[in-house]
């Protein structure tokens, strides 16, 4: 028996396909549970780093992506002032891998990034979040990804934090 081509049906297929993967991108908003290293080499979560901090950016960065070097620069330069009005934490996390994670401290150490810097050298984070390319900024408030940008030009540190001001409320 041959199926006659029906406009009702396939416009009722569309519409259950779209609310699907409307739906279905909705789950990705949920911060991912993902083991980490600290850089004294302790096993953390995610959720651990981000548990009793209400407004967290996440910064997916690594020693050899300068785009990733300025914008925690850029950060760095106006971090305090961003603490001290809306009490928000930033987690580096660093996807070097094994061959130049050794390269992750002296950086730190150079640059006085007053950030939590934890190491995600599988990248297991950044597989969880589904992101192409460092660097890759997020804003988790509770739990929940409410704020998320890929790549990094001058000027992006501000569009960051107005995105804070509007999720600290």
């Amino acid at each position: 028996m041959r199926h006659q081509y029906d406009p009702t049906n396939m416009k009722q297929l569309i519409i259950l396909g779209f609310l699907l993967f409307s739906f279905g991108g909705n789950a990705q908003d949920l911060l991912p549970d993902v083991s980490l290293k600290t850089l004294e080499g302790t096993t953390t979560s995610l959720s651990e780093a981000t548990a009793s901090k209400s407004l967290v950016v996440i910064s997916l960065w690594a020693t050899w992506c300068v785009p990733c070097i300025k914008e925690l620069d850029a950060i760095s330069e106006v971090y305090q002032d961003w603490q001290d009005e809306t009490e928000v934490s930033l987690i580096a996390i660093s996807i070097d891998d094994a061959r130049t994670v050794k390269r992750v401290k002296p950086m730190i150490n150079g640059k006085g990034w007053d950030y939590t810097i934890l190491l995600d050298t599988n990248n297991d984070v950044k597989r969880a979040l589904g992101a192409a390319t460092v660097p890759l900024t997020i804003l988790v408030k509770d739990g929940v990804i409410v704020y998320r940008h890929s790549g990094y030009a001058p000027g992006a540190e501000d569009e960051l934090y107005e995105q804070i001001l509007a999720n600290a409320k």
